[in-house]
């Protein structure tokens, strides 16, 4: 897995939902991993894939979650440190068992999922990055008016200047100014149009149409489609692991 991660065609990026720090939720989730085996493989990814960016999601008011339980989550979120979190406050799936579970109560998932909220912003991935230098494959329009998207290796948001001829194509910015969720980057050099040629099915499927702005879906197909298919061997990793500490 950290083969493929490192593969200079594969952003460096990986979504593993871990929904709970504790492990009594996580069993009462059915899940078939602990805190533990979530922490040692991203450990693990972390020391072999430098600059790899772990995404992960994180469920506030489960039935069974108390509030020490809660208070695990928030332990982890804080050990590990995401740049991505996505926080969900838990709603029943009818036909689930969770679904038949004794509720927690309306106001206190809402207070748990602000306290996450708050954590989340308190820390700033970005903060030592002005003055770095960047590839970037840019693949769409901003909602800022004026600037491009881009993405680093480590599919990392980094924003660019709008110029002609830069959609779809890879550029080296210098990071001038960074946010919460993004970095700004100034142009320095312009690489011209993404190169993915290679051999073999997986370049074929991993490179765009030629002569085609690069949207967001070939985005997707490039590293979060093929991410997904990471992340389930992550699930099996840590199946595994659950496995062989029962």
């Amino acid at each position: 897995m950290a083969a493929i991660l490192s593969h200079p065609r594969v952003y460096k990026f990986l979504h593993v939902p871990v929904q709970s720090g504790s492990d009594a939720v996580l069993a009462d989730m059915r899940r078939e991993y602990t805190r533990d085996d979530f922490v040692r493989v991203v450990e693990f990814l972390r020391e072999r894939v430098p600059g790899i960016h772990v995404a992960t999601d994180v469920i506030c008011g489960f039935p069974t979650e108390s509030e020490e339980d809660f208070a695990e989550t928030v332990q982890l979120v804080r050990r590990v440190g995401f740049s991505t979190l996505f926080i969900n406050q838990f709603y029943p799936r009818p036909g689930t068992p969770a679904a038949r579970m004794a509720p927690v109560d309306a106001r206190e998932k809402k207070r748990r999922t602000k306290l996450m909220a708050e954590l989340f912003r308190a820390y700033l991935p970005y903060q030592d990055r002005v003055g770095r230098r960047y590839r970037v494959l840019v693949t769409e329009r901003a909602q800022e008016a004026g600037y491009l998207v881009g993405h680093n290796e480590s599919y990392e948001q980094v924003l660019v200047g709008e110029q002609d001829g830069l959609l779809g194509g890879e550029v080296e910015v210098e990071v001038v100014e960074t946010g919460k969720f993004f970095m700004k980057g100034r142009v320095v050099v312009a690489t011209g149009e993404a190169s993915l040629v290679g051999h073999g099915l997986l370049a074929s499927w991993l490179a765009p149409s030629r002569g085609e702005p690069c949207p967001s879906t070939w985005t997707c197909r490039r590293g979060v489609v093929c991410c997904s298919l990471l992340a389930l061997l992550v699930a099996l990793l840590m199946s595994r692991c659950w496995a062989l500490s029962a």
